[in-house]
């Protein structure tokens, strides 16, 4: 069957509902969001003499809960408008409507009578053949379609989103015994391809795969914690970025999740899980227990493991909790040993074997609680998957770990996992032991062809992971040989039938030298022997912008001449790329900002990924994008002049966009913002994204790919343009919006985009603009408040208004 997704009903309009609709507008679908009407009047609706059958009172949940999730921040659209594509309505008037959807979801409350009382009134209304399914996190979805027809059973499944939807990429799919086939195939690869999810098919088990791991591992942290006399500050910092995870850890994650969500979810895997080997992890913490008593639920109630309190001076301060005591103190800073050692290991696989090797409390913490986490998992299959990268994906994606529980025990070396865990008497499974006296020493392995491969338990072999053709990883590629050229900041690698693909590893992935220099060898590379070249990695960004750091040296310096060249050695790298003869393709995803969105300006495509932040941020630290930014933005902003729009207000737009330093909250607003054009491209998931450039690359190479030829006709205004650009910064100046070095900046940047000291309207050329743009850049770093600017993001991450 040829399925196509067109229209969605959304039932249930909480916080997932609301956000799983949101996320289905983001990539175009229209949504039919529905929610119970209300059966009384609020006394506002009594004052207007409604009814309870009035339109706006029946209505009024559903549009309530979808108004309170379109402000919410993070925002769950990634533009505003695409939220027209919902429609709401309620149960009572609106349930027939579903029967023009393609697709129904359930989001209602967790209650299985409820839940297949909605599905008895659903199957009067739904058109045979279309999918149904549940998005429930904890009852067994088998349970659900009892009673349904043969039909209704064939296309139900378990759909089970991790909130927020836009921003967390785990979808599980757990069908029933019932479930046809083709139905859990069209849903993994919906969920892949259109919502930009890691799927993963899970069994209909308890909590599913991630609930059922990350709430033991959260679980058996406390109880750890508690045997170790951790307090909850020294809890969190082991086991937050150090060891990959989330900068909010365990305790704050569980306040911003609410401590009532961990105590529901837990108590309901207790009461399924009778038989689980560590069901004793499974009993709440008496300090747990007690603090739900006090309401103490987190953000939502002021108050959790952290508490933020008015000090001295009105100041806020945060203060955590005493688990002896339960009384607030004030948050202390944590320091161990064994973190101090892994502060020079930039990977985080390389510093498992460091932190455990410890000889202090941190180190004793990291032993018990991987040597727990490693028995579990390996107890874990077959019982919730057959196969143990849905493990480490389901984490991955739902929990926001940079490597998951097998991917980490391979990084610290199985034979050792298998030794802690049995240290602090963990039962591992058997077919651990079975592996390793069969020869096979890791979870994980690259074949020959740059394939990821995986420990099949059943077949006692490795496997290729299922999916995985789709994608290009370049760390799989780097274990293959296919690195061409490299130095410290940027390799040359080989993705196959003559695309060459520039890869940065800076911290954070900063333009500097290094990185210049391999992106012009890659340049010359492909121009010599192959046809065509992708710049990308796959790292969480794509760029953090220019190495700020080094400006900054040569500023105090007074260096003005290294800057000069330094800018200069950009800029030529910006055009190299632009006018080679091969396509280049950009993949800006994460962080573009900067030199990092400038790059991307001028490939001859951009393949951008839906999550992209992109933006020209040089104003809020005192200067103006001198990569080629500001020339190709007025280039751009030239070439609509020729269809017909207002010239000053196109002019205006771009320079406002770039003195306000606007950064796009999703690619859809890059192209709003103009860093975007027609014709580039998006994808909502990221591990298709270099696979997709290469396409793109492929495709430009064989459609007959032509070397451009700089352009020397851009239409710039001159002093008119100039003077109303000075004037509107004027206005800001007295209004006190802008400070007086702001309006230095700002004329800077007007001078630059109206083409400098020209009388009336005239064609220049690019070389023309860079000039200007590269002078103004070399005037601004001699100003005494830009550096302390620069200083400010260098010591604090944080811009300075001066």
């Amino acid at each position: 069957m040829n399925r196509i997704i067109k229209k969605v009903a959304v039932l249930g309009s909480g916080v997932m509902g609301s956000r799983i609709a949101l996320h289905f507008a983001n990539i175009g679908v229209q949504v039919l969001l529905l929610d119970i009407a209300p059966k009384e009047l609020t006394p506002d609706e009594e004052k207007k003499g409604l009814q309870l059958d009035a339109p706006a009172v029946k209505n009024r949940i559903v549009n309530a809960s979808l108004q309170a999730a379109i402000t919410s921040n993070p925002s769950p659209l990634y533009r505003k408008a695409d939220a027209s594509r919902i429609k709401t309505g309620n149960f009572d008037d609106n349930l027939k409507d579903i029967a023009s959807c393609d697709w129904t979801i359930e989001v209602v409350v967790e209650r299985l009578d409820i839940k297949k009382s909605l599905f008895e009134r659903i199957e009067q209304f739904r058109k045979p053949g279309t999918l149904i399914t549940s998005n429930t996190s904890g009852i067994p979805i088998h349970l659900m379609a009892e009673g349904r027809s043969e039909d209704f059973r064939k296309h139900f499944a378990g759909t089970h989103f991790f909130n927020p939807p836009r921003y967390l990429k785990l979808l599980e799919i757990i069908p029933t015994p019932e479930t046809d086939q083709s139905v859990v195939d069209f849903l993994m690869h919906y969920g892949d391809l259109y919502l930009g999810k890691t799927t993963v098919l899970a069994k209909d088990t308890p909590g599913f795969i991630a609930n059922r791991v990350g709430v033991f591992a959260m679980l058996d942290v406390m109880q750890t914690m508690q045997r170790l006399g951790l307090t909850v500050e020294e809890v969190d910092k082991l086991t937050g970025p150090v060891i990959g995870h989330a900068k909010s850890a365990t305790l704050r994650t569980s306040d911003v999740v609410g401590l009532d969500t961990t105590i529901n979810v837990t108590n309901g895997l207790a009461q399924g899980l009778p038989n689980d080997e560590a069901k004793d992890v499974f009993v709440l913490p008496d300090f747990v227990k007690k603090m739900g008593e006090n309401k103490w639920l987190g953000d939502k109630t002021g108050q959790g493991f952290y508490k933020k309190v008015k000090g001295a001076g009105g100041k806020s301060e945060i203060h955590a909790l005493d688990l002896n005591t339960l009384e607030y103190k004030p948050s202390q800073k944590v320091k161990f040993a064994s973190l101090e050692a892994t502060k020079a290991i930039d990977k985080v696989a390389d510093r498992f074997k460091v932190l455990v090797a410890g000889k202090d409390k941190a180190a004793d913490f990291y032993r018990q609680s991987f040597g727990s986490l490693f028995a579990y998992v390996s107890n874990r299959i077959p019982e919730i998957t057959d196969q143990l990268y849905k493990i480490d994906d389901a984490l991955r994606a739902g929990f926001g770990w940079e490597l998951g529980p097998f991917e980490t025990w391979d990084a610290l070396g199985v034979q050792k996992g298998l030794e802690l865990a049995q240290a602090h008497g963990k039962n591992v499974a058997p077919w651990i032991e079975e592996m390793l006296a069969a020869g096979n020493s890791t979870f994980y392995k690259v074949s020959e062809q740059g394939v990821k491969q995986f420990y099949d338990v059943e077949s006692k072999s490795y496997q290729a992971i299922p999916g995985v053709e789709n994608f290009i990883i370049l760390d799989n590629l780097r274990a293959t040989g296919k690195v061409l050229w490299k130095n410290v900041g940027a390799s040359v690698i080989d993705l196959g039938d003559g695309i060459l693909n520039v890869e940065f590893h800076s911290k954070m992935n900063t333009l500097g030298s290094d990185v210049i220099q391999g992106l012009m060898k890659g340049v010359d590379m492909a121009e010599q022997g192959y046809r065509g070249l992708v710049v990308g990695n796959d790292a969480p960004n794509f760029s953090a912008g220019a190495n700020l750091g080094l400006v900054y040296m040569y500023a105090l310096d007074q260096e003005y001449d290294e800057i000069n060249m330094m800018i200069a050695q950009f800029q030529n790298a910006m055009m190299r790329m632009r006018y080679s003869s091969i396509p280049v393709v950009g993949t800006p995803h994460g962080l573009a900002l900067g030199g990092g969105c400038e790059l991307n300006l001028h490939a001859d495509k951009v393949v951008a990924v839906a999550e992209t932040y992109m933006g020209l941020v040089e104003f809020g630290v005192g200067l103006i994008p001198a990569g080629g930014g500001t020339k190709e933005m007025t280039l751009r902003t030239a070439a609509k002049y020729e269809e017909g729009e207002p010239e000053f207000n196109l002019l205006r737009n771009a320079f406002v966009t770039i003195s306000t330093a606007k950064v796009s909250t999703s690619a859809a607003e890059a192209f709003d913002l103009g860093f975007l054009r027609r014709g580039d491209e998006v994808v909502v998931n990221n591990n298709r994204l270099i696979a997709t450039a290469k396409a793109e690359a492929i495709a430009m190479a064989e459609a007959g790919y032509t070397q451009p030829v700089q352009k020397t006709d851009i239409k710039v205004h001159g002093k008119g343009a100039l003077a109303m650009f000075l004037t509107g910064v004027h206005a800001m100046r007295v209004g006190n919006y802008i400070s007086d070095h702001d309006v230095k900046i700002a004329n800077k940047l007007a001078y630059v985009m109206t083409g400098g000291d020209l009388s009336s309207p005239a064609n220049v050329s690019e070389q023309y603009l860079l000039d200007l743009e590269r002078e103004a850049f070399l005037s601004l770093t001699g100003e005494r408040k830009t550096l302390e600017r620069i200083q400010s993001i260098l010591t604090t991450g944080k811009p300075l208004r001066n």
